[in-house]
C-alpha cells in the first residue's frame, strides 16, 4: 500500500476524527497516527500487526480501538491509561494475558477477546465498573473462579472454552443478566444450583456441553430461572 493512501487516510481523519484502514496488510501500526491525537476512532482490523507501540498512549481521547485479525500476541501498559476508552474490539489475535494494569481502563464498556488464547479469565475485568459486554469465546478457558463475583457486566460470553468449573460466586455478579457456556466441557453437577434460584442471570446458554438440556429442567431453582426468563422475554417483545 503506498503512501499516499496512507496520506489520505491520514487527511481525512485529521477532519473527522476517525481512523479507519482494514484489510490493508498493514504489518506494524502507522507511525505517523501519533500526529492526530485528536482520534476517537481506529479500526485497524483484518491487517498483520504484531505489536502494538507505547505511544499509543497518547490517544487520550480514544472511545474506540479495533484490532480485529491481527497478531498482537501482547498488549502494551500505556493502552490502559485511555481513560476515554470506551470499546475494545481484539477477536481473532494470539493474546495469552491482558497487562496487569487492564482495570485502570475505567471508562470501558464492550470488550471483545473472542478467539484468542487465554487461559483464564483475566480477573483485571472485575475492577471495570462500567462494563456492559464481555466476549471471552473461542479461548482456552478452563475454569470461572471466585473472583468472577466482582464482575459487573450485564452479558457474559464463553460459548466454545474448555470450562469444567464454574464458581459459584458467578451467582453474585450484580448486573450479570446473560450468561453464554455454550460448546465447554461442563457436566450438569458442575453448574452450581444458585445461577438458578439465586442470581441475575435471565438467560442461560449450555448447549453442546456434556449433558442433556432437558435434564436442567429437573434441576432446584429451575422454575425460578424461568420467571426471570419469561419476565424478560415479555419486555423485549
Amino acid at each position: 500500500m503506498g503512501n499516499s493512501a496512507l496520506k489520505a487516510h491520514l487527511e481525512t481523519a485529521q477532519k473527522t476524527g476517525v481512523f479507519q484502514m482494514t484489510g490493508k496488510g498493514l504489518t506494524e501500526f502507522p507511525e505517523d497516527l501519533q500526529k492526530l491525537v485528536n482520534l476517537r476512532t481506529i479500526d485497524l482490523s483484518d491487517n498483520k500487526i504484531e505489536t502494538l507501540p507505547q505511544l499509543v498512549e497518547r490517544f487520550t481521547i480514544l472511545k474506540s480501538l479495533a484490532l480485529n485479525h491481527n497478531k498482537l500476541r501482547v498488549l502494551p501498559e500505556e493502552l490502559c491509561k485511555l481513560k476515554k476508552l470506551e470499546t475494545l474490539h481484539l477477536n481473532s489475535n494470539h493474546l495469552t494475558y491482558l497487562p496487569s494494569n487492564f482495570g485502570q481502563l475505567s471508562a470501558l464498556k464492550t470488550l471483545s477477546l473472542s478467539g484468542n488464547q487465554l487461559r483464564a479469565i483475566p480477573t483485571q475485568l472485575c475492577g471495570l465498573r462500567h462494563l456492559d459486554m464481555v466476549d471471552l469465546s473461542k479461548n482456552k478457558i478452563q475454569a470461572v473462579p471466585d473472583a468472577i463475583g466482582e464482575l459487573q457486566a450485564i452479558e457474559l460470553n464463553l460459548n466454545q472454552n474448555q470450562i469444567s468449573q464454574i464458581s459459584a460466586h458467578i451467582s453474585h455478579c450484580p448486573r450479570l443478566k446473560v450468561l453464554r457456556l455454550e460448546e465447554n466441557c461442563l457436566e450438569l453437577g458442575m453448574l452450581p444450583p444458585s445461577i438458578l434460584s439465586d442470581s441475575q442471570i435471565s438467560l442461560l446458554a449450555v448447549e453442546g456441553n456434556l449433558f442433556e438440556i432437558k435434564k436442567l429442567r429437573e434441576l432446584d431453582g429451575y422454575d425460578k430461572y424461568m420467571e426471570r426468563f419469561t419476565a424478560t422475554k415479555k419486555k423485549f417483545v
